[in-house]
């Protein structure tokens, strides 16, 4: 069985004139990382490895979220690969994962993340949200066979406020 948690990057801000890779978090989308972040702890949710965009956005998404469910920042990976609004491209990183890696837990950007979460998962989103979270299992031991998973749980952080 595999376990693959999309989680897109918080609510960015456009203010400052910057290159769309270093756009940070605005003060929503660092409250709702935290929100998310606690949770996934709360319901048990835990990652064996977890994979970020390099965009900053997304990676300060991912620290966040990463110090509710206990992770070791040393098995952290930056992928710049994550950095993508295409759905095959995020795929096939995906697939890529190694096999002793049971939980994996990524964090992307859109349009391509949505696609993805309505390409593998079993429910259709029309769009996941900023730091929306999708819960997908594959009846497999290979993460280059996953297709047709099983939705078990999407958390979108206006729905818990």
């Amino acid at each position: 069985m595999k376990r693959l948690i999309l989680i897109r990057h918080g609510k960015s801000s456009w203010e400052l004139n910057v290159r769309d890779h270093d756009r940070v978090l605005l003060e929503r989308g660092i409250n709702d990382a935290h929100l998310i972040g606690k949770h996934l702890n709360s319901a048990f949710i835990s990652s064996q490895q977890i994979w970020s965009s390099t965009a900053a956005r997304a990676l300060q998404t991912a620290v966040i979220v990463s110090e509710y469910i206990d992770y070791n920042l040393l098995s952290f990976k930056l992928k710049r690969e994550l950095y993508t609004f295409d759905s095959s491209e995020l795929i096939s990183q995906i697939k890529s994962c190694t096999n002793d890696i049971d939980t994996l837990m990524v964090f992307s950007h859109n349009h391509g993340l949505t696609d993805t979460v309505n390409a593998l998962g079993s429910n259709y989103f029309d769009n996941i949200p900023t730091t929306g979270a999708v819960i997908i299992e594959f009846n497999t031991t290979q993460w280059s066979d996953i297709s047709n998973g099983q939705t078990i749980a999407h958390f979108f952080p206006k729905k818990l406020k």
